[in-house]
This record gives structure tokens, C-alpha cells and sequence, in this order.
């Protein structure tokens, strides 16, 4: 008997995601456990394994489209098995969530909007909308909140040009042609120079959708300071070799965190979410890092409940999440449940940066590059002498619906005191 291949709820938290490559080919044989399929969910792969030995029969999603929690995808079988028609199948439903039934004022019989999150079916509800006539711009095509926002926006405007219609601008008639002219050629171009177009993968549509988002979600503030590093060299300097006894690299990341975290003990306001019924404060101080995966792109994983980890514990966190983050090993929830960001931009020589808020958290921090350059320092007396010192620029963009300037400089100040007074 043909046997269902159903979408796994691959984390926690994570209820869709999108297929990205189908490993088997309809009629391929398939041994249990077998990587069937990759799915994307939060830019990282996962591979499927096939619930069942047998022959690929049917593939019912394509490549491509988001799916949720226990949808069929595919079916399992022997050679030449019938399997049941789409029509015939039941139907899938997330777990633990129905997709939002819409009524519309149009007959749609035969359409598949896919899903329909609860917040989208209760504005279309409220404003009459047909979603059949809305555009989807999420993943798969899925309408989301801001398209039927748009959607709304663009159709109040429609009504207000029918009332007050702006003048017609009529173009200038283009010049008549000169009897006996020859037109201007326009050379073709070298053979090997015409534009190239990349076109967009997974991972790179989800960092445009995530960024673009996140600058309409909040407004950006940005404030910068400088840290003097001199006694945190000084101390990792002295702890490389016993980290290293350990298996572990102790980066300059490890400081930065130790000291957010801190900071943001002093500081939960900082550790927080804006939310339409107020400030969000988050208990777990979870933390994400930033790393590049070259030209593929950037993610971040995250470090559960990094106040109650050592510096050796946190250097062995970021040690691991960084090398399976760059070996394509991180699981779905290794992305998710963040509460503060830090990017090290400097590891590129970068100075200072004015970073994106990773939604939906309140701040990020920004860490330059280290360098030694000369400042004025004083001495035990009192007085100005001139000092070389590693030095670093610290940048924190905040929401400015949540943080005000002085609040987010009181932060950074913390984060600085902390790396400038460091001990063990």
C-alpha cells in the first residue's frame, strides 16, 4: 500500500518552510531514512529523510512552494501502485493551527490561495477584500499582512482619483524625421559584455524579505562609541592556550557577548519586543552572531540563555554554532527565539556600521575592527599623556519606538565599562 510523505514540523516553533530540492525523481527507488528532499525554513537547509522503502510514485509539490506541518508532498510505493487523486485526499491542516476559512464576494471554486494566516483573514474580513484579487509577496506567493495593507492603501487611493482626477499630461509629439536622414546606429554590444543576471536563491530572497521588513517595521536610531580593548587582549592573550587544552578558540565574539549580556542584565529594556499591546521584556537572554556564509549570504544562530554561560561556555557555543552554521548543519530552531544580536563586521576590516534590526528585537550591536591607534589617556596624577591603544568601534541601531538616545548610550556605556574593566 502507497505510503504518505508528509511535511515534518521540523523544530519548536517552526510550522512551514520552503522545498527547495526534491533529491529522487518520480519512479527512483528510495531506502527508509533516505534523504528524500531539502526544505528551507529561516535559511537553513534541512534534508528529509523518506518515511518508507519502495519507488517514488508521485511528486504533488513543486519545487519552490511553501509548505506547512503535515501537508502530503509525496507518494511511496511499489512499481506501477495507483496512488489517490488530490481530490480524493484529505485534507492537511498545520498542527495545531486550521487555515483561515475567508468568505469572498467573488466564485473562486477550483483556486488554492494556500494559506491564510489568522491576522490576514481578519483584516480582509473587516475591509470586504477578495483575496483571490490580492498579490502575494511572501514566501510561495503567500498573501501577508503588509500585502493586504498595501492592497487596501492602493484601492482607497483608486477611489479618491475618481472624485478629484489629476490633469493629463500629454506627452510632446516626437520630432518628425528629416527627409534623406540616416538614424544614429547604436552599436551592438562585445560578444562577452552583455549584463548577467544572477538569479535569486532561497537564502538570498529571505535576507531582501528580512531586511526590507525590518526597515518598514521600526525606525532605525543608530549611536556610536569606543571601547579601549587593552585589558581584553590582555586577558585573551593570557587564556588562549588553556581554552585551546579544551577544544576551544577563544575569539574576541566571546567578550563582546560576555559583555552584552551584562549589560543587558542591567539593562532589560534592551532585551526586549514592541508589540501592539505593549513592551515585550524577554526573560532568557538569548543571543544571535551574525555569520557570513561568504557570497551565499548571512544567518544567525542563536545562543539559548547565554547569561548563564561562562566566557568558556560561550566561546564553545560560538565555536560550534559558526562552523556547522558554515557546514550547513544548523537544525530550524538553532535560528530562532533570538533577543539581541550582535554582527562583527570588523572580522572584514569594516570600522563601524550602521546594522538592521533583526526583527522583531529591539537592538543590535555593531563591533568594528580592532586596532591600535593613538589617544589621550591619563594618568595616575591626573594628566593627558599620549597612548597607543587597541582600540574598537561599538555601534547599537535601535527601535526608537522602544529606546530613546539616552537610553540606548546608557547601554552601550555598560557594554564598554564591562570591556574596558574587564578581569577574569
Amino acid at each position: 500500500m502507497a505510503k504518505q510523505v508528509i511535511m515534518p514540523q521540523l523544530g519548536e516553533s517552526v510550522v512551514e518552510g520552503t522545498l527547495t530540492k526534491w533529491l529522487k525523481a518520480p519512479g527512483d527507488s528510495i531506502q527508509e531514512y533516505e534523504p528524500l528532499l531539502e526544505i528551507n525554513t529561516d535559511k537553513v537547509d534541512s534534508e528529509i529523510p523518506s518515511p518508507a522503502s519502495g519507488v517514488l510514485l508521485e511528486i504533488l509539490v513543486p519545487e519552490g512552494k511553501t509548505v506547512h506541518a503535515g501537508e502530503l508532498l509525496a507518494w511511496i510505493g511499489d512499481p506501477g501502485e495507483v496512488t489517490r487523486q488530490p481530490e480524493d485526499q484529505p485534507v492537511m491542516e498545520r498542527a495545531g493551527e486550521a487555515t483561515a476559512a475567508v468568505a469572498t464576494p467573488g466564485n473562486h471554486q477550483g483556486h488554492n490561495l494556500g494559506f491564510i494566516s489568522p491576522v490576514v483573514s481578519k483584516i480582509a474580513q473587516e475591509h470586504a477584500i477578495d483575496l483571490f484579487q490580492v498579490k502575494g509577496t511572501g514566501q510561495g506567493r503567500r498573501i501577508t499582512k503588509k500585502d493586504i495593507l498595501a492592497f487596501i492603501e492602493t484601492r482607497e487611493a483608486k477611489g479618491a482619483e475618481v472624485e478629484i482626477k489629476a490633469p493629463v499630461q500629454i506627452p510632446p509629439s516626437p520630432p518628425e524625421p528629416i527627409p534623406g536622414a540616416i538614424a544614429p546606429a547604436i552599436p551592438a554590444p562585445a560578444p562577452g559584455t552583455e549584463d548577467e543576471v544572477l538569479p535569486l536563491t532561497t537564502l538570498r530572497r529571505a535576507i531582501a524579505e528580512h531586511m526590507v521588513s525590518s526597515e518598514r517595521t521600526s525606525p532605525h536610531v543608530t549611536t556610536v562609541v569606543e571601547a579601549d580593548l587593552s585589558r581584553v587582549v590582555a586577558h585573551r592573550e593570557a587564556n588562549k592556550p588553556a581554552f585551546a587544552r579544551d577544544g576551544v578558540n577563544l575569539t574576541f565574539t566571546a567578550y563582546f557577548v560576555a559583555a552584552a549580556v551584562k549589560a543587558l542584565k542591567a539593562d532589560p529594556l534592551v532585551n526586549s519586543s514592541w508589540g501592539e499591546n505593549g513592551i515585550l521584556v524577554h526573560r532568557a537572554i538569548n543571543i544571535g552572531i551574525a555569520t557570513s556564509l561568504g557570497r551565499d549570504g548571512l544567518i544567525v544562530p542563536v545562543i539559548k540563555n547565554a547569561d548563564a554561560l561562562s566566557l568558556l561556555g560561550l566561546a564553545r557555543a560560538i565555536n560550534d554554532l559558526a562552523a556547522r552554521a558554515r557546514l550547513r548543519q544548523l537544525q530550524p530552531d538553532e535560528v530562532k527565539g533570538g533577543s539581541f544580536t550582535i554582527t562583527n563586521h570588523g572580522i572584514s576590516g569594516s570600522l563601524f556600521a550602521t546594522p538592521i534590526i533583526n526583527q522583531p528585537q529591539c537592538a543590535i550591536l555593531g563591533v568594528g575592527v580592532i586596532q591600535k591607534r593613538v589617544i589621550v589617556a591619563s594618568d595616575s596624577l591626573g594628566g593627558d599623556t599620549i597612548a597607543i591603544r587597541p582600540m574598537v568601534y561599538l555601534s547599537l541601531t535601535f527601535d526608537h519606538r522602544i529606546l530613546d538616545g539616552a537610553s540606548a548610550d546608557e547601554f552601550l556605556a555598560k557594554v564598554v565599562e564591562s570591556l574596558q574593566n574587564w578581569d577574569s
